[in-house]
């Protein structure tokens, strides 16, 4: 187990780290990959489309 004053280096870190908690956020974002999820305008009106009734 590593404390406060471990020699740990950062790969190790991260090994140990997905060994326990496994791979839970990637490297690089969906923008950064440059991944097309959807225009803005087309997110905008899925959001407008669920707005309750008496939200007018």
């Amino acid at each position: 187990m590593s404390g406060p004053g471990s020699a740990e280096t950062p790969p190790q870190r991260r090994e140990r780290l997905d060994r326990v908690f496994g791979d839970v956020l990637p490297e690089t974002t969906s923008d950064e990959r440059g991944e097309d999820t959807g225009s803005a305008q087309g997110r905008d009106d899925e959001l407008r489309r669920d707005v309750p009734p008496h939200h007018g």
